[in-house]
């Protein structure tokens, strides 16, 4: 965790400097998020910034700053770039803490993502996992080789769209493939972003531009595909008088003449924009790293396996009501997103000038949380490296009465009122992805052992080689 000083007067003699502590990682493996964090602040301070230091990123630390300050740090302080559909002042994932914020957040909790509304899908993801069951399955008959972040992103791409849209992808007239390019596209430039951001200062006095062609290029085809697609869904709404999608949903809000707060169609899209990248990024990462970490650990594959068999059984494919009671399943995914967190860095700003243990911290400080390194620190993990998915199958007494500082050393979708609101799709998507490859297929690979070397993508941490493996059918529920 670390704080960059927003307008040059961290470090005077009214603000204590906070004292770095000793480094989480405590062994010899490369890991480039945290290298790439303390170059990003050692660059900072020598050029522009004067910067505080780089703290041990401990649940403690982390505890009081999203305990006491939690609203003061509720804003990313990002660069906009105002008329972009990526990253710009119509978003909701850069916006400021304040009424349209609040607003949005309110339509994704209960309008988006509320166990009504993904009831009413769970057809569309039960179809969409079968043809990803079929297409590994005609793969496995030919003796193929699959790319499981290839296959994992069809995967949930589909579900995704038809979950927002109420259709599917028109493969026929390259509407997919157009769609599939977009989000390649903005995941590269996610991490041009993050510069931007973090790095604001410097670059505009250095005159560096702020990737702006780059990121127009991209929101101005993702706009007219959406435009398209408003165009068509308010004609449906206007015949039908009915919300069936994400959206419909977004629709009816915005033609609430009664709202709370009176949202443009630039919203929508961008709000599209955000879930879509967002969303499905860091389900296929966190899909392929535990997927690795399975194939790497055969006694969770073998226990993992005698799990599905004995409450699915091999007469049908997992389903995502079964997950409730996969325990152990539940478990290897919070593993794979504890080792491999979607957000391994996440940025807020504090608004306001406060104490932190006390240190006095200025207003526009950044804050830059390190939640890779908090999830592998060694003082709130045993084995911190090892991949142990029994750990969150019990917890102590302890442990439970002291719940909330516990759940601020587990950060994988962020933390406080600003972490992701998406948590529990992403548990579908990947639980019954991993479920499914691990009921129904074997994997071969070459060599001993996957490559779990890692690279700093956009705001993810990637695959330095993408996971590729042979499947070999095991059971064949309705082939």
């Amino acid at each position: 965790m670390g704080l960059m000083d927003g307008e040059g007067d961290f470090g005077k003699s009214n603000c204590g400097a906070i004292p770095a502590t000793k480094s989480p990682i405590g062994n010899q493996r490369t890991h480039e998020a945290v290298i790439f964090l303390r170059a990003l602040l050692l660059f900072s301070s020598s050029v522009i910034f004067t910067i505080s230091s780089l703290l041990s990123p401990t649940r403690s630390v982390a505890y009081e700053i999203f305990r006491a300050h939690d609203v003061n740090i509720s804003s990313r302080g990002a660069v906009a770039i105002d008329e972009s559909l990526m990253f710009g002042s119509s978003g909701f994932i850069y916006a400021p803490y304040g009424d349209y914020w609040r607003f949005m957040k309110k339509i994704i909790v209960t309008k988006l993502f509320r166990p009504q509304v993904l009831e009413h899908s769970r057809d569309v993801r039960a179809e969409e996992l079968q043809r990803f069951y079929r297409r590994i399955l005609d793969k496995a008959r030919k003796n193929e080789n699959i790319e499981i972040g290839k296959e994992a992103t069809m995967l949930i791409s589909n579900i995704f769209y038809r979950m927002s849209m109420g259709r599917s992808f028109s493969e026929e007239n390259g509407e997919a493939e157009r769609v599939r390019g977009l989000l390649a596209e903005s995941y590269a430039l996610t991490k041009k972003f993050f510069f931007a951001s973090v790095l604001r200062r410097p670059l505009e006095k250095l005159g560096i531009p702020l990737f702006k062609k780059d990121i127009m290029g991209v929101s101005n085809r993702f706009n007219e595909l959406l435009e398209r697609i408003l165009v068509e869904h308010k004609e449906k709404l206007d015949e039908e008088h009915k919300n069936t999608d994400m959206m419909d949903e977004l629709l009816a809000a915005y033609r609430d003449e009664n709202a709370e707060y009176k949202i443009t169609r630039n919203h929508i899209k961008s709000l599209f924009v955000e879930l879509f990248i967002g969303g499905t990024d860091a389900s296929v990462q966190t899909t392929q790293w535990t997927m690795a970490e399975i194939i790497n650990n055969p006694n969770v594959l073998e226990r993992l396996r005698e799990e599905i068999d004995s409450v699915v059984g091999k007469s049908r494919l997992i389903q995502e009501t079964d997950i409730p009671n996969l325990t152990y399943l539940q478990a290897v995914v919070k593993e794979g997103l504890r080792l491999h967190p979607p957000a391994p860095l996440f940025v807020r700003r504090f608004q306001e000038r406060c104490e932190i243990k006390g240190f006095y911290v200025p207003e526009k400080t950044t804050l830059v949380v390190n939640a890779y390194a908090v999830m592998r620190d060694p003082d709130s993990w045993e084995d911190p490296e090892e991949f142990k998915p029994e750990r969150f199958l019990s917890c102590s007494r302890s442990e439970q009465e002291d719940e909330k500082e516990q759940v601020l050393k587990y950060l994988p979708f962020g933390g406080g009122r600003r972490a992701c609101p998406g948590v529990n799709l992403a548990s579908i998507f990947v639980g019954t992805a991993i479920g499914l490859m691990v009921q129904c297929f074997d994997w071969k690979i070459s060599g001993d052992k996957v490559n779990m070397e890692e690279t700093y993508e956009g705001m993810n941490l990637s695959m330095v080689h993408p996971l590729k493996c042979t499947p070999i059918p095991r059971t064949q529920p309705f082939s």
